[in-house]
């Protein structure tokens, strides 16, 4: 968690750092994808900057999942 509030302080996303606990609602709107969540959030992206973000998102979250695990110690 220090990781992720010293990255959002980088990004001077400071009075942000609670994370949310609602999904994102994603629509497909005149050929361009919006998004919207809590507190807010509204966005619309170009196909191509959707996929990358998506990818993006997808691999952040693994990355995030696979730091939550535990794995015992061999031995």
């Amino acid at each position: 968690m220090a990781r992720v509030k010293r990255h959002l302080r980088e990004l001077a996303m400071d009075d942000h750092h609670k994370a949310f606990d609602t999904p994102l609602e994603v629509q497909a709107v005149d050929g361009e994808v919006a998004i919207t969540g809590p507190d807010g959030l509204s966005a619309a992206f170009t196909l191509e900057a959707a996929v990358a973000s998506a990818r993006r998102l997808l691999a952040a979250a693994g990355q995030a999942q696979a730091d939550e695990t535990y794995q015992k110690p061999l031995g």
